[in-house]
């Protein structure tokens, strides 16, 4: 999820970018904000904030028969 704000916002900053905009307010939203914005959410996403819990049922993954167990 965080990469695909992350994605958004660097698309965002793009279009302001090409637009050559300031969107009012050239100290609050510039391309560079955006952009730092942009790496923030990145670099949580691969530090793995927000992914929650993986595993899960006490290493029983297999489900079913297992292979030679008679």
């Amino acid at each position: 999820m965080l990469a695909i704000l992350a994605a958004i916002v660097f698309g965002f900053a793009l279009l302001i970018d090409f637009l050559n905009t300031n969107l009012g307010a050239p100290d609050l939203f510039n391309t560079h904000t955006l952009m730092l914005i942009g790496f923030l959410l990145l670099s949580l996403y691969l530090a793995g904030v927000g992914s929650g819990t993986r595993g899960g049922g006490g290493g029983r993954w297999y489900r079913g028969r297992r292979p030679g167990r008679g």
